[in-house]
């Protein structure tokens, strides 16, 4: 029963796990780091996407912004 309930409640998304995800997905290759972070919507659940929205507000960026700029932060392996 209590796998259920757990299977329909909303992942948290913390900032430090949209980058990680945005990370990831630029390292595959399915999105760049020049387009705007709204494109993630189409990676991330549709009854999620309001929380993520909320999260990246608090944390000044918009939508319009480039997913570089959310993964600015990462490190290089080969410098």
């Amino acid at each position: 029963m209590m796998q259920a309930i757990q299977a329909h409640l909303p992942q948290v998304y913390s900032i430090a796990l949209i980058r990680e995800e945005a990370s990831r997905l630029v390292q595959t290759g399915m999105v760049s780091r020049q387009q705007p972070i709204y494109v993630l919507c189409n990676y991330i659940p549709v009854r999620e996407w309001h929380a993520v929205e909320c999260e990246l507000e608090q944390h000044s960026f918009l939508l319009r912004d480039r997913i570089g700029d959310l993964i600015s932060q990462e490190s290089w392996e080969n410098d």
